[in-house]
């Protein structure tokens, strides 16, 4: 949960059904006031005051077809509870790499998950949305009944309604060989690593997808001896296939040099988040992205120097190696398909840290990849809704445009993300 901006709406309502969503937008209408959406909070777009914040973490039913491999949430369920309600039939959600984070949150921006090379973005795989629309109307959308609406809602974000559930398909996957490569910033050369993992990347099947993360780890009493102060890379993997299969496509990441720690293992997918470890408590964060066409490396290094140990203050970089499946066409609004990286920067919100230090530190960083840089990914932008440019490409924003227009003219859904 993001705990980094203040918000102060007017109201704030605690829906625990549509109904109650549906009273929200017609009260929040009729008074003229701007409407936002929380389930989570992972993805709030920046401090505001005023308006009606509709929170949705109430509505977290969970239920799965294993027959026709697909499961059917509220609005305010989160992807660990997907996860365990699929695994007993061989199931698995295509969730990211946090089981705290919101389903629909994250599949309303795409949805680049730990398996997304494989299977794509989880925007793909929804088979229908239930949203209720600034007139106040509940409407069931699916692909045939309404493809301009249900091409806009997945992808676009919550511009265009409040989402109070959906129906999404679940891939056949029990369990994986998976986990991180651990290196010492210090001993080794992390241009060198960087290099050494892209050129990796090139040789991949699409049923593995992976990144790499750099960061100076805080000094905290919480930590485990091998993480306090270090700084530290991190090559993550998930692959569906065979473990030995597995052992044989990372050998050559074992050659980049000595490591910290080695933990890529068969697991069953429910163990998956731990190849991440992303913190399981509220913490306060900036962050921001670049979706790429390729990876300079020599670019790339200048944002791991940028960011490094000299940084004057606490930064989480991460390379995203993307194509195979998230290239391919599909019925929304997810932009940049034809993307080979996503490179994020997130940084910490401690006390002596000024937002606008790290926003500099950002724009520096990004200008290094700028000549390579397509937009942005609704995602993974934390704290900066009011920078929407390059969140979509120019066709994709007029379409989405036109929907704003027919489905909210009043912009009653205005405290997420706009459209630029």
């Amino acid at each position: 949960m993001q705990t980094g901006f203040a918000t102060r709406p007017d109201l704030v309502v605690g829906a625990t059904d549509p109904d109650d969503v549906v009273a929200a937008v017609s009260y929040a209408a009729g008074a003229g006031l701007p409407i936002g959406v929380q389930a989570t909070g992972h993805g709030l777009p920046g401090a505001f005051e005023g308006g009606v914040l509709i929170n949705t973490r109430r509505m977290d039913t969970v239920r799965v077809d294993p027959d026709a491999r697909t499961v059917t949430v509220g609005a305010g369920a989160r992807w660990g509870q997907v996860v365990e309600a699929a695994a007993p039939h061989g199931l698995a959600p295509l969730n990211g790499t946090a089981p705290g984070v919101g389903v629909v949150g994250y599949t309303l921006g795409g949805g680049l998950g730990i398996l997304g090379r494989e299977f794509g973005y989880a925007a793909d795989h929804v088979r229908s949305v239930d949203v209720v629309t600034a007139d106040g109307a509940r409407r069931h959308v699916t692909a045939d009944d309404d493809p301009e609406l249900f091409w806009g809602l997945l992808g676009g974000g919550p511009h265009l309604g409040v989402v109070t559930g959906l129906e999404t398909g679940l891939v056949p996957v029990a369990r994986l060989y998976g986990g991180a490569l651990t290196f010492d910033g210090t001993a080794v050369d992390p241009a060198a690593v960087l290099r050494g993992y892209e050129e990796w990347t090139r040789t991949l099947p699409d049923e593995l997808t992976s990144s790499l993360a750099a960061l100076v780890y805080p000094d905290l009493p919480h930590l485990p001896p091998h993480l306090k102060g270090r700084y530290l890379l991190l090559i993550r993997v998930a692959f569906t296939g065979s473990a030995a299969e597995g052992e044989r496509l990372v050998a050559p990441l074992r050659e980049l040099g000595p490591t910290v720690s080695d933990t890529l293992h068969e697991m069953p997918y429910t163990e998956s988040p731990a190849i991440h470890g992303d913190p399981d408590f509220p913490h306060a964060f900036y962050g921001d992205n670049a979706i790429l066409g390729h990876l300079d490396t020599a670019a790339a290094a200048e944002i791991l120097a940028l960011a490094g140990p000299r940084a004057a203050s606490m930064h989480i970089l991460q390379f995203n190696h993307l194509g195979g499946a998230l290239a391919g066409p599909a019925r929304n609004a997810v932009p940049y398909r034809e993307a080979g990286w996503l490179v994020r920067l997130l940084s910490p919100l401690v006390d002596g840290v000024d937002v606008a230090d790290l926003r500099a530190v950002h724009a520096a960083a990004f200008g290094h990849v700028a000549p390579q840089t397509l937009g942005r990914s609704l995602n993974f932008v934390f704290g900066g809704a009011d920078r929407p440019e390059g969140l979509y490409d120019p066709e994709t924003r007029k379409r989405l445009a036109a929907l704003k227009a027919t489905y909210d003219p009043a912009n009653l859904f205005r405290r997420n993300y706009s459209l630029g």
